[in-house]
C-alpha cells in the first residue's frame, strides 16, 4: 500500500519536475526572441536616426545656401570679426583698463524701474556699474545711462528676437530681429517696438557697438547673470530705460518652421520689393514683389523679412512686426492659440525661451481677448529718432537722438491712443477698383496697422477700374475728421477726397481704391527697370 503511494508521488515529482523544465525552457526562448526584436527594432531606430541626420544636415546646408546667397546675405567683415571675445577684451572697469577684471565683476546693484505687479512675480532686473564718466570707446563718448521710463500701468514685456546663427561661421549671434511687446495686464492692449539692428549703443561688457551684437557678446562672455540676454537686458535698460522680462528667439529653420506648422501666413504687403531668390537649378534670380495681397510659405516669408534691397533696417522692423501679427492672426484662427499649453513643448524645441510655463497660461487669456485694433505699432524713424554715423572702423551705424528717443519709450509703456482701443472709432468701407486683385484688404491693413476701422468690401461696381483713388467724406465735420488722417496713411492728396454728408450711410467714409494707389510711404527705393 504504502509502495504503491510512494510510486504514485514519484510520479507526481517527475511530473511537477518536467513540467517546470518545459515552462523554464519556453521563458528562456521567449527571453530570447523578445531580446532579438530588441535589437532588431534599436537597429531600425539607429538606422532611421542617422538618416533623419543626414537629411537634417542637408537640408541645413541646403538652406544655408540660400540664405547666404541672396543679397540680404551679411558679409563676415572687418567689424563683425572682431566682435570674437579674446583674453584681451575690457569687460568693465572703474579704474583703469589695464586693471580691468577679465571676467564681468557681479552687478554691485539691483533695481527694477518699476514696481512689478502685484499677482505677477517678474524677474528682477540687475544693473552693472556704470562706465567711468566722460569715458571714450569707439570714437565716441560712452553716453550716461538714461532715466527709467516712466510706467503709469502693470505691464509685462516680451522681446521676440530673430539670429542668424545659421548663417555665418564665426560662432557669433546677431539678433537682426529685435521686437519688443509689451502687454498691458490693465488694460488688455499690446504695443509693439521694433528696434533697428544698427543702433550704436554703450554694452554693459566695456564697449560700444551695434545693439544687435549684445545677445552674441553675452553668449560668448557667459554673462551674469542671464547669458546673451541677460546683456541685452541690462543694454536695453542703460541706453532706452526700459526693463524687458522674457525673450523668445528663433533662429531662420525656426521661423520657417513656425510658419509651416501655421500652414502659411497672409500679409498685406503695400510697397514693392526685389532682392535675389534661389532658383530650383540652385542658382539665383531677381525677384521683384508687388504690391499685393500674399500668402507666404516659410521661406517666403524669410525672405520677405530679410530682404533690404532698396530699403532699410526701419522698414524690415515694420516687416518684422507685419510677419509677427500675421502668425498671431493665423493661429487664433486655427485655434492653437487654445491649445498652446498642450503645443508648449513643440514649439520650444525651435523657439528658446526663459519664459516659465506657467506665466504663460497666466498670460494666456489675455492673447486669446486680444484684438489687433488693440495693438499699437511703434517703430524708429531714420534722422528724427536717430542721427547717422560713420565709426573710425568705416562701420556705418544710427546715433540715438536722446529726446526724441525718450518721447518713443515713453509713448511705448502708454496703452494705445482711445480710437485704437477695439476699433471703435468712425467706420471706413474700401473698395477695390484697381484692377489688380485684392488691393482692398492691402489699404485695409494699411488702415488697420494705425488703428482704424476699416472692413475690405471687395470690387467696386462690378470691377469697373478707376484711374485714380478716391476718398468720400458721408460725415463731413471738421471736428474728429479722419479725412486728413486716412489721406496719409493711404498717401492720398486733397484732390481725391469728396464730401457729402449722408445722415442714412451705412459707413463714415468710403475709399475706392483706383489704378494709382501707392501707399508705400516708409522709404522703400522706386524699382528700376
Amino acid at each position: 500500500m504504502h509502495e504503491e503511494h510512494d510510486r504514485s508521488m514519484g510520479g507526481l515529482f517527475s511530473f511537477i519536475l518536467s513540467l517546470l523544465n518545459r515552462i523554464a525552457k519556453l521563458a528562456l526562448y521567449s527571453l530570447l526572441i523578445l531580446l532579438l526584436v530588441a535589437l532588431a527594432w534599436t537597429a531600425m531606430q539607429l538606422a532611421s536616426i542617422s538618416r533623419d541626420g543626414e537629411y537634417t544636415q542637408a537640408t541645413f546646408e541646403a538652406r544655408r545656401g540660400s540664405y547666404s546667397g541672396t543679397a540680404t546675405a551679411i558679409s563676415d567683415d572687418e567689424a563683425n570679426a572682431s566682435l570674437r571675445v579674446g583674453p584681451r577684451d575690457v569687460l568693465m572697469q572703474q579704474n583703469d583698463a589695464a586693471d580691468a577684471p577679465a571676467t564681468p565683476p557681479a552687478p554691485t546693484e539691483s533695481i527694477a524701474e518699476t514696481p512689478a505687479p502685484d499677482d505677477f512675480d517678474l524677474p528682477k532686473l540687475l544693473v552693472p556699474l556704470d562706465p567711468d564718466e566722460g569715458k571714450w570707446l569707439a570714437g565716441t563718448r560712452v553716453p550716461s545711462r538714461v532715466p527709467p521710463v516712466i510706467r503709469e500701468h502693470r505691464l509685462i514685456n516680451v522681446m521676440f528676437l530673430g539670429s542668424d546663427e545659421e548663417l555665418t561661421d564665426d560662432d557669433f549671434i546677431r539678433t537682426d530681429t529685435m521686437i519688443i511687446v509689451s502687454l498691458n495686464v490693465e488694460t488688455g492692449s499690446v504695443t509693439m517696438l521694433s528696434l533697428p539692428r544698427d543702433l550704436l549703443v554703450y554694452i554693459p561688457s566695456g564697449r560700444m557697438g551695434r545693439l544687435n551684437t549684445a545677445y552674441g557678446i553675452g553668449e560668448n562672455l557667459s554673462w551674469e547673470p542671464g547669458g546673451g540676454f541677460g546683456l541685452l537686458r541690462q543694454t536695453l535698460f542703460y541706453n532706452f530705460g526700459i526693463n524687458v522680462h522674457y525673450h523668445a528667439r528663433v533662429n531662420f529653420s525656426g521661423f520657417e518652421a513656425v510658419i509651416d506648422r501655421l500652414g502659411g501666413v497672409d500679409i498685406a504687403v503695400d510697397c514693392a520689393y526685389r532682392d535675389l531668390y534661389p532658383a530650383s537649378n540652385g542658382d539665383y534670380r531677381w525677384r521683384t514683389l508687388p504690391a499685393g495681397y500674399y500668402t507666404f510659405n516659410g521661406f517666403d516669408a524669410l525672405w520677405y523679412a530679410r530682404t533690404r534691397k532698396y530699403t532699410d533696417d526701419f522698414d524690415r522692423g515694420r516687416r518684422h512686426q507685419q510677419i509677427l501679427r500675421a502668425i498671431w492672426r493665423k493661429a487664433r484662427q486655427q485655434g492653437l492659440l487654445a491649445t498652446l499649453p498642450g503645443l508648449w513643448s513643440e514649439l520650444t524645441q525651435v523657439v528658446h525661451t526663459d519664459m516659465p510655463f506657467d506665466m504663460m497660461l497666466r498670460l494666456l487669456p489675455l492673447v486669446l481677448d486680444l484684438d489687433l485694433g488693440q495693438v499699437e505699432n511703434l517703430t524708429l524713424k531714420r534722422n528724427f529718432h536717430t542721427a547717422e554715423w560713420v565709426m573710425p572702423s568705416g562701420a556705418e551705424v544710427q546715433v540715438p537722438k536722446a529726446q526724441a528717443i525718450a518721447a518713443l519709450m515713453q509713448d511705448f509703456y502708454l496703452p494705445p491712443p482711445a480710437n485704437q482701443l477695439a476699433l471703435m472709432g468712425p467706420s471706413i468701407a474700401v473698395y477695390n477698383a484697381s484692377a489688380v486683385a485684392d488691393m482692398d484688404i492691402v489699404a485695409t491693413q494699411r488702415l488697420r496697422w494705425d488703428g482704424y476701422n476699416a472692413i475690405a468690401l471687395g470690387s467696386y461696381k462690378q470691377d469697373l477700374a478707376n484711374p485714380s483713388s478716391q476718398l468720400t467724406d458721408y460725415i463731413v465735420t471738421e471736428k474728429g475728421s479722419l479725412t486728413s488722417r486716412i489721406l496719409r496713411a493711404l498717401n492720398m492728396t486733397e484732390e481725391q477726397v469728396i464730401r457729402k454728408a449722408r445722415a442714412d450711410r451705412d459707413y463714415d467714409y468710403e475709399v475706392v481704391i483706383g489704378q494709382d494707389y501707392e501707399s508705400c510711404t516708409y522709404g522703400v527705393l522706386p524699382l528700376d527697370g
